[in-house]
This record gives C-alpha cells, sequence and structure tokens, in this order.
C-alpha cells in the first residue's frame, strides 16, 4: 500500500507514517500536473487546502481507495466525483476547532481596539495614543452565521467574554447548548442587522457563495465589524470594499480570500481591514491533530498496522 502526502503536515503525521508499515512518499510541493501523473501508482493521499483533487487527477488515479484532508473543508476535492469512482474522502473536522475560534476571538479584539492599526504607527515612530479609542466585547451583540462546531467554540467563547449572542443556522440547534451560552437563534437577516460582529462559519456551497453580498451589507449597523475565518468566496470582495470605502461598516478582518494568494490591492491596503494569510488553524497544536487524525483514518482505511 502506498501513500502520498501532497502538502506539508505536521511532523507528528509523518512520524506516525513512519512507525507504521506502510510506504509513503511526501512531496509537499508537488504540482498540480506532477500530481496527476504520479497518482496512478497510489491507494491513498493526504492533502490540505494547497492540493486540488480535481477530475482530471483522480480520472487517473486507478488505485487510490482514499483522499484523507488534514483539516476541515473539502471543497478542493470534487467529492461527488469521487464517490462515484468509489474513493472514500475523509477530512479532520474536530482538530482546528479550537485553533480557529481562538483566532476569530483574536480578529475581534483587534478590530475593535486597532491594535494592527495602533502597533504599525508605532513602528513608523509615530505615537498616536489618543488616535486609538476603542470599544470592549462585553456588552456588544455577537452574530453567527453558521453554529457548526467552531461556530459553537466561538460562542463558548464570547458568552465568556459577556457579549449578546444571536446566531443563525439552517440546522437545529440542540437547546441545551442554546440554553447555557444564552444564544437567540433567529433569521439570517436578523443576524445582519442587529450584529456588532458579524462572523461567518458556514462551507462553502451554491447558497453560502457572496452570501455577503451589497443587500446583505446594507442591513448591517454602521458600526458593525464583518470576521470571515471560514471560505474566501462566501463573501463579495468587492461589495466589502466599496462598504468600507464608503464607511458603510466600521471594518473587517479576513483570514481566507476568493483568491489565494489574494489579489485585491485595494482590499489588502485598506486601513479598516485585517488581512491574514489563512492562518486560523496553524497553531502546532492544530496542525498536529489534523496530521495524526488525518493518517491514523487512512493507515485504519487501509488495514495498515503501526
Amino acid at each position: 500500500m502506498k501513500i502520498l502526502v501532497c502538502d506539508q503536515i505536521s511532523q507528528d503525521g509523518i512520524d506516525l507514517l513512519r512507525s507504521s508499515k506502510a510506504e509513503f512518499e511526501y512531496v509537499p510541493e508537488i504540482s498540480h500536473d506532477e500530481l496527476a501523473v504520479k497518482i496512478s501508482d497510489f491507494e491513498a493521499i493526504i492533502v490540505r487546502s494547497r492540493t486540488r483533487v480535481t477530475k482530471d487527477v483522480l480520472l487517473r488515479a486507478n488505485r487510490l481507495r482514499i483522499v484523507a484532508r488534514a483539516g476541515v473543508g473539502v471543497d478542493n476535492i470534487d467529492v461527488e466525483f469521487a464517490k462515484e469512482r468509489g474513493i472514500e474522502v475523509v477530512n479532520t473536522p474536530d482538530a482546528l476547532t479550537n485553533a480557529v475560534a481562538e483566532f476569530t476571538i483574536g480578529l475581534m479584539i483587534d478590530l475593535s481596539r486597532s491594535i494592527t492599526n495602533a502597533a504599525t504607527t508605532l513602528r513608523n515612530m509615530e505615537w498616536k495614543k489618543a488616535q486609538f479609542v476603542g470599544s470592549e466585547l462585553q456588552g456588544k451583540v455577537y452574530g453567527a452565521i453558521g453554529v457548526g462546531r467552531i461556530g459553537r467554540r466561538v460562542i463558548e467563547l464570547a458568552h465568556a467574554f459577556g457579549m449578546k449572542i444571536i446566531a443563525h443556522d439552517i440546522v437545529e440547534i440542540p437547546k441545551e447548548f442554546t440554553s447555557s451560552y444564552e444564544v437567540e437563534m433567529t433569521n439570517q437577516d436578523e443576524v445582519f442587522r442587529r450584529a456588532d460582529f458579524l462572523d461567518l462559519h458556514v462551507p462553502l456551497t451554491n447558497e453560502t457563495r457572496h452570501l455577503v453580498n451589497r443587500e446583505k451589507i446594507e442591513m448591517m449597523k454602521q458600526s458593525a465589524f464583518l470576521v470571515n475565518t471560514s471560505r474566501g468566496q462566501v463573501i463579495d470582495e468587492q461589495a466589502v470594499l466599496v462598504a468600507l470605502e464608503k464607511e458603510r461598516i466600521a471594518g473587517a478582518a479576513l483570514d481566507v480570500f476568493e483568491t489565494e494568494p489574494p489579489t485585491r490591492e485595494s482590499l489588502l491596503q485598506n486601513k479598516r481591514v485585517i488581512p491574514t494569510p489563512h492562518i486560523a488553524g496553524q497553531t502546532l497544536e492544530a496542525q498536529s491533530k489534523a496530521a495524526i487524525s488525518a493518517v491514523r483514518q487512512v493507515l485504519d482505511f487501509l488495514s495498515i498496522k503501526t
């Protein structure tokens, strides 16, 4: 059984592979074209977000039995075509939960206190203390679109900060959870209208693509902040940029973009934006958990002993 690791994963995952009886290759910088040629030799591949497992790759995967994504989303994998070919697709939904949730809270604090901008001015040898009067999270309305694993963990943390919590999801959320954290479940438009911090934790689907658009932004408070650590395509970046330039909303923290690396320089340079390079899940702990989980699922599926 041969396993191909197509992206950089934690050393803990590599060590687990080495301790097993599996034959594996670690090619973290493999190109799409190289993968299409090489794929025919492997029963399993392990990827993160960089590698795209598309139909043309899967068509050449004569021996492939499983694709493991060391992360949450699987939108870089043609899941439907993989299923048609009898190829299992798995991911590691729990591994990054806390890392992304803590990062989200960090972005909210940065937005409300202008930490990044304050640090930038001081590095430029400018002392602008009076300019940076922020606001506190306590008492503000945290609005969550999506109450899955990450959304729930952010809600737990937001509740600890004393925030008022409103949320929307297309699935019913257990009353035990909403009661414990005083979550008011409501419709999507109401979350957009009332949130001081609008936070997105949804997968990329036809329904969520450009979920945040000009019409939705018009519903938001002028003082509201937008936070996105889910998928870049769930917001219309041009609409958000226009809203920021017109001071229609107060700011945005974006860890993901419509194209990555992002090319919309005017958005990245806007002083009301905190842009980060898709690092919400980039902690030592989360990457270790994700790598080990992905490797274990592959080894178990292929009945390879460790």
